[in-house]
């Protein structure tokens, strides 16, 4: 309901008003570079971007990936990451009738959810973990991490165990 209210504000405000709508938060191969990709944009209008889009992930968890990855590049952001941002406002476009509905419930009871991406970044291969917790019907922790170092994985002989 609240997403439905306030985009039109947000679209006007990107330039956004006649923008398609698109399925997912991020293309898959949304990190390609090309000629233009590392020109820096404008980091005021990049942030106020960014800064809504993270207001939006406490009822939108389908877009946390995708809000960590455009919020690292918060002090020199470049055409690429604001060409991605633009593409997670034509998701919200098209998916307004998604989102967590908090509501009042008598049984107060903590749930949390975990999950690991073994493969990790195709450039590092560093493993991103991420979960979430919440008390009832609402949220009240979640977090998407980078694995700081890569282990190297010894081969190890049957004949020696």
């Amino acid at each position: 309901m609240y997403l439905r209210e306030t985009m039109p504000m947000r679209y006007s405000k990107f330039r956004m008003e006649s923008s398609k709508p698109m399925e997912t938060p991020l293309a898959s191969n949304w990190r390609k570079e090309d000629a233009t990709s590392r020109e820096v944009v404008e980091a005021t209008m990049y942030r106020k971007l960014v800064g809504s889009l993270m207001y939006l992930v406490n009822t939108r968890p389908d877009m946390c990936y995708a809000v960590n990855q455009l919020s690292q590049v918060m002090v020199r952001p470049t055409k690429l990451y604001w060409k991605a941002a633009k593409h997670v406002l034509r998701y919200l476009r098209g998916t307004t009738q998604f989102g967590l509905w908090y509501r009042r419930t008598e049984g107060v009871k903590l749930q949390g959810f975990t999950n690991l991406d073994w493969v990790g970044s195709p450039f590092d291969m560093k493993r991103i973990s991420g979960g979430i917790f919440s008390i009832g019907s609402i949220v009240v922790s979640w977090y998407s991490r980078k694995q700081r170092s890569v282990a190297l994985i010894l081969g190890c002989n049957s004949s020696s165990m």
